[in-house]
């Protein structure tokens, strides 16, 4: 019986946490998450621990307690992970590491496997190695893992996973162009990534794969992609984006696009990269199936619809969006410019209605998006 068995998730609030800690309960086992902040019970039977699961004191006092498995969702610096690794694998039966399908090499247009090449023994770039960039930095800390001398543990590469407050576009993130698109303004996008091809996967899913390989003794040292086999060029998920939101987008060259976000070194190793995912072995790990999982259109409809009925951002750059406005007015000055015809055009049709716009302690607030939400009324009353 599971029911004994106590499961720690160290920064499990976050998109992939909040769908994790109830398929776990659901599994019937007894669930503790870390979090910075506050949480009131919430009858879901996940007991939640206040407290920033970086620090010591606190991490020593939960290990205490023992927990028959650790779902590791924290973001290390390589030596802050190598000072803590022993600790986490000797106090648990499973641990389980979430590291990053950003991890892997450029592998043209090949299906991405769990023994594709990664940038850290790839790439010949001596100042990115130089760095301890997120790919980087997974990769190294997937390693300390392999010569720790212990086996019981498993290592996630998840894809990019949307869903809660978590939405992507390019290297940009909700709180940077979401909060563009539902204020009515423009987002701009780079052209030589739009027919780059990316997998993006509902959080819903990656949580349930990760809650079905705990304790799976056969998972003991692997390392699994949990990500759907459906991929889509950033021009069909920014159409995806434009016929749910009616967002407008300017076209831009990616050295422009990149003096506003920055973010280089996932610019050059991630995005521009294609990521097209063979999803076979988690799914036999777990006994899903591809047609089991989300589809993009629709989880992205569901998802922008939840949001939207109650929005809240991150706290939102204002020095990045005075860039993008700065951006957006200097390619407006430049004479047009004859294009082939096979380029997507420079703005898309604006949205019929404007959504209004609150700023309230420097986030951004919306009115519900009507249809959206509507959309999902419906998809629950048939459900």
């Amino acid at each position: 019986m599971a029911e004994w068995k106590r499961i720690l998730l160290l920064g499990g609030t976050g998109t992939i946490g909040a769908h994790t800690a109830p398929e776990l309960i659901k599994r019937g086992f007894s669930v503790v998450v870390t979090s910075r902040s506050a949480h009131a019970p919430d009858g879901s039977g996940v007991e939640y621990r206040q407290g920033n699961a970086k620090d010591e004191a606190f991490l020593d006092a939960l290990l205490a307690e023992r927990f028959d498995a650790i779902i590791d969702f924290m973001i290390y610096t390589t030596a802050a992970f190598s000072a803590r690794c022993e600790k986490l694998l000797s106090h648990t039966d499973h641990y389980i590491f979430l590291s990053s399908y950003r991890v892997y090499g450029d592998a043209g247009c090949a299906p991405i496997t769990e023994d594709s090449p990664r940038l850290l023994e790839s790439v010949n770039d001596p100042e990115y190695l130089k760095t301890d960039e997120y790919g980087l930095a997974k990769a190294r800390q997937e390693d300390i893992l392999k010569a720790s001398g212990h086996r019981n543990f498993t290592i996630i590469r998840p894809s990019i996973t949307y869903g809660g407050d978590r939405f992507q576009l390019g290297t940009m993130e909700a709180n940077e162009f979401l909060v563009r698109a539902l204020n009515g303004k423009t987002v701009v996008f780079p052209k030589e990534m739009l027919s780059k091809r990316a997998a993006m996967t509902w959080s819903g899913d990656v949580g349930r794969m990760i809650a079905r390989l705990v304790f799976n003794e056969a998972a003991f040292g692997e390392t699994y992609t949990a990500a759907s086999a459906e991929t889509k060029t950033w021009n069909n998920v920014l159409k995806i984006y434009q016929k749910i939101l009616g967002m407008q987008v300017k076209y831009v060259p990616l050295p422009v696009y990149q003096s506003i976000v920055g973010r280089p070194w996932q610019i050059k190793y991630d995005r521009m990269l294609h990521r097209i995912v063979d999803n076979n072995k988690i799914l036999l790990a777990t006994g899903m199936k591809q047609s089991e999982l989300m589809p993009l259109y629709d989880g992205l409809r569901i998802e922008l619809g939840r949001f939207a009925a109650d929005p809240k951002f991150k706290p939102v750059d204002e020095a990045m969006q005075e860039r993008f406005d700065r951006a957006l007015t200097e390619q407006q000055k430049q004479p047009p410019k004859a294009k082939p015809s096979a380029q997507p055009k420079a703005n898309s049709p604006a949205p019929s209605k404007t959504l209004p716009k609150v700023l309230k302690e420097k986030l951004y607030r919306i009115t519900p998006l009507r249809k959206a939400v509507h959309g999902i009324q419906r998809v629950f009353k048939r459900s």
